[in-house]
């Protein structure tokens, strides 16, 4: 069984700074550190570090072999990655003492996808298969369809938000993972419940809070306490979530125990700085809960 990854891949600078840097105003960073990110790029290597069979589908510019370089030494399949005329997709991301950052992104490569190259991909998946896809990247809706013409379960990360871009994945997903922030947007965009949303299961994480499965067709709710941890940067954990969290619907984990370890694999990776690098393994994971 595979997980397939439509998703971002980005070079993510980021800079520790004594707190978020305010309209007009200069910092000086204390440190700053490089290497592999991107929403897609995360899940992906959340979904290998898991133990599924990882495919990741995207694009990377010229400058980008280090980027599908260190997806494969994470574990992931990086057939479907296509060079773009385009640069490498970008992110600057400033963390504040309190691990809190802002971020700006430049998409480059990642929105000169081909619908082609996805079809192909998908085409090698089946059932019990599942493709994880977030708003990073152009031909959402596409790959959307590419998985349920061949039986392949849809789950839509719905961020970036964009209204306009969930209504038009809904009629092709399976399951869809939003943030609390973005479960309310939604709501009121479309003036419905989240339980009335036409998907069989929409999980909500809220941070310290924990997350919630609904199953939308029986009303149920699984839900599952955040793990206490000093943060370091929280940058990626949301993605790490997701992406841990697809892998153990792929293995046939329940739904209590596919919440328990994508909570406590991104609760041991927002104590490390970093996003796709501070991704544990397994075995790391395994030991996290072991000890709670």
């Amino acid at each position: 069984m595979t997980v397939f990854c439509l998703g971002s891949i980005n070079a993510d600078h980021v800079y520790q700074v004594p707190h978020l840097p305010a309209p007009g105003e200069t910092l000086a960073a204390s440190a700053v550190q490089t290497g592999l990110g991107g929403k897609g790029a995360n899940q992906s290597v959340a979904a290998a570090k898991a133990g599924s069979v990882t495919q990741h589908i995207g694009a990377v510019g010229a400058d980008g072999v280090w980027a599908v370089d260190a997806l494969r030494g994470f574990g992931v399949g990086v057939d479907h990655i296509r060079t773009s005329d385009a640069p490498t997709g970008h992110a600057i991301i400033n963390v504040d003492p309190q691990a809190e950052n802002a971020i700006v992104i430049f998409a480059g490569a990642n929105l000169d996808q081909s619908a082609v190259d996805i079809q192909a991909a998908l085409a090698t998946g089946g059932a019990g298969d599942w493709v994880l896809i977030q708003n990073e990247t152009s031909h959402q809706v596409d790959a959307a369809k590419a998985a349920r013409t061949n039986g392949v379960k849809v789950a839509y990360s719905a961020a970036p938000f964009d209204a306009e871009a969930v209504k038009a994945m809904l009629p092709f997903t399976d399951l869809l993972l939003m943030n609390e922030i973005e479960a309310a947007q939604l709501s009121d965009a479309l003036g419905v419940k989240t339980a009335d949303l036409p998907v069989a299961k929409v999980l909500i994480t809220a941070g310290a809070k924990g997350v919630d499965l609904l199953d939308t067709k029986t009303g149920e709710i699984v839900s599952n306490p955040a793990f206490s941890v000093d943060p370091v940067d929280t940058t990626g954990a949301g993605d790490t979530f997701a992406g841990s969290f697809v892998a153990g619907f792929e293995q046939g984990l329940s739904d209590v125990d596919a919440l328990r370890r994508a909570s406590a694999t991104s609760a041991i990776q927002v104590t490390r700085v970093g996003a796709a690098t501070a991704i544990p393994d397994a075995a790391e994971v395994e030991a996290f809960l072991s000890a709670q």
